[in-house]
């Protein structure tokens, strides 16, 4: 018995018909008669009792009928779901990005995802470094991510998608706090919260403190942006930042820009050669996001992009 059958079949139990049946097929009766009988023959049982004026169905007729519909029914919603994680329409994005991405594009890229992808479902994890994500990305943990480059594997493709200015984060009752930009040679007598030494940020706010003739004092590594700037809060220290963190306003801290020091990029990457249609649409979701924020729907607040525990840690 194949699906064809199956339709013929289905037709005739459902019409009561032969004639009216083979109208709806759009064929004519005579075929339609011989592909009922081959199929009672194959199956070794009488499925239609058979009249001049109508048909009615066996028991064993009921019984494929009811079953035959539900197997056709799940057959066109099988062909339909193939068919759209075919065109990365459907599917799970398993997607990673950067503490403070958090606070910046990736509120913007989910809720263009969430319109343009509605079956897009992504799977978070947040709060990673470079070199994690590099990993997962190798790995097959990672689809995609949202990281600082460079990126030190070959195999990985990432394009630039955000610059952002640095700012370092103060208690408020420090005396930088004052409304100016600082320059990072007044931050020489400072102590430091930074994220972990193999972070782009850690490098990059090393080197600026080295050129600006001093050695940073680090009082304080953490893993999240949310606890440095708890420390920063509780006068442990400043923390040197991507501007999109200003989005936490956190009591007891307060945001300045640093003087001519370079923007840090933000890139997102894959493993070249992936060959997921769903990603090559979320790429595209990226490169919309970032590109044009303007068009977006507005931010609802400040708060942190919802990521779910049980995929982050």
């Amino acid at each position: 018995m194949d699906i064809r059958q199956l339709n013929y079949f289905i037709a005739v139990a459902e019409e009561r018909h032969f004639g009216r049946a083979a109208k709806r097929l759009h064929m004519a009766q005579p075929p339609l008669s011989q592909q009922i009988r081959q199929l009672e023959d194959q199956l070794g049982v009488k499925l239609l009792n058979r009249t001049t004026r109508r048909v009615d169905l066996t028991a064993a007729g009921q019984l494929l009928l009811d079953r035959g519909r539900q197997i056709v029914n799940e057959l066109a919603t099988l062909q339909a779901d193939v068919s759209q994680v075919g065109k990365g329409a459907t599917g799970v994005l398993r997607v990673g990005f950067s503490g403070s991405a958090t606070y910046g594009v990736m509120p913007q890229i989910a809720r263009l995802a969430k319109q343009v992808l509605p079956g897009l479902s992504l799977a978070l994890h947040g709060e990673m470094l470079t070199p994690s994500m590099e990993a997962g990305l190798r790995e097959g943990t990672l689809d995609a991510a949202l990281l600082r480059p460079p990126v030190a594997s070959p195999d990985i493709d990432y394009r630039i998608v955000a610059k952002e200015p640095l700012v370092v984060a103060l208690p408020s009752f420090s005396a930088l706090a004052i409304d100016r930009n600082v320059a990072m040679h007044e931050l020489q007598d400072q102590e430091f919260i930074a994220y972990a030494p193999e972070s782009v940020l850690y490098r990059t706010t090393s080197d600026l403190c080295r050129q600006a003739g001093f050695r940073p004092r680090i009082a304080q590594v953490v893993g999240e942006t949310s606890t440095m700037l708890a420390f920063v809060a509780a006068g442990g220290g400043v923390a040197v930042m991507p501007s999109s963190v200003r989005a936490i306003q956190l009591e007891g801290v307060v945001y300045r820009e640093i003087e001519n020091v370079p923007a840090v990029e933000l890139a997102v990457a894959w493993m070249r050669g992936h060959p997921s249609a769903l990603l090559q649409n979320f790429l595209e979701v990226v490169d919309t996001a970032t590109a044009e924020p303007g068009h977006l729907p507005p931010h609802p607040g400040p708060a942190p992009f919802p990521t779910d525990e049980r995929l982050t840690r």
